[in-house]
């Protein structure tokens, strides 16, 4: 890939992700359904979280967050057929990683739809590619990431939620149409990430040790990482 198309590829990124979280974000967070609490369980409205008027700073964190993202992975996919299907990750990623910061809740009414939207474009990157190959392995990687976190959910619940559970099928599966070296690497990152950070926080006490730790933002950090570093640290472990 010259470099000339993977700086056309990075501006395209940050030209559609930005402008698009930044209104989707808000948009979404004032109309998705707010989540059934448990006894004693509070959490603030999504809509509060969408604030009043277009430039609100949620509006600025999810266009922000969506350019740097879109503009990274066009950077590093350049023209691949799976480009579309990341870029709308990136956008569907940085409101999923606003949210659950805020909130410590991944809702379903925004993953299971960008499942869709995902899937949809992995299928044209492959019939206009021919790169079957490639999209059967995005389905056995998000049925394995889904697996690994619904065991991880289920043994350990107050560590994992089943926002992440939901949210790692969805990773597994783009990361999965790139490489297997990319899937361990998104994975594994998001692990890694989550875990010093959040020893660091509970540390600090910014965090108790029974709270939830909001995952998901370092699930997608995580993935990033997977699509830039996966297949030259593949190459350079395999030899």
């Amino acid at each position: 890939m010259s470099a000339e198309n993977a700086l056309l590829a990075a501006g395209a990124g940050v030209v559609l992700c930005g402008p698009a979280a930044f209104l989707l974000g808000p948009w979404l967070m004032r109309r998705i359904p707010e989540p059934v609490l448990d006894e004693g369980e509070t959490k603030t409205p999504y809509a509060e979280l969408a604030g009043r008027g277009l430039a609100s700073s949620a509006a600025y964190w999810c266009g922000g967050a969506a350019a740097v993202a879109g503009g990274l992975l066009g950077w590093s996919l350049g023209t691949s057929p799976a480009l579309a299907a990341w870029l709308l990750l990136a956008v569907a990623g940085a409101v999923l990683g606003y949210i659950d910061t805020r909130t410590r809740f991944l809702p379903s009414a925004i993953i299971w739809p960008t499942y869709f939207v995902v899937g949809a474009a992995l299928i044209v990157g492959a019939a206009v590619s021919g790169e079957w190959g490639s999209l059967r392995r995005a389905a056995i990687a998000g049925v394995i990431g889904f697996g690994v976190f619904y065991l991880l959910w289920f043994v350990f619940p107050r560590g994992v939620g089943f926002g992440d559970v939901r949210l790692s099928g969805l990773l597994s599966m783009a990361l999965g149409w790139l490489g297997w070296g990319q899937l361990v690497t998104g994975l594994y990152g998001g692990f890694f990430l989550g875990a010093v950070i959040g020893i660091a926080l509970t540390l600090a006490k910014v965090f108790r040790r029974r709270q939830m730790f909001p995952f998901g933002p370092f699930m997608l950090i995580g993935a990033l990482v997977g699509v830039l570093m996966g297949g030259p640290l593949e190459h350079l472990y395999l030899g």
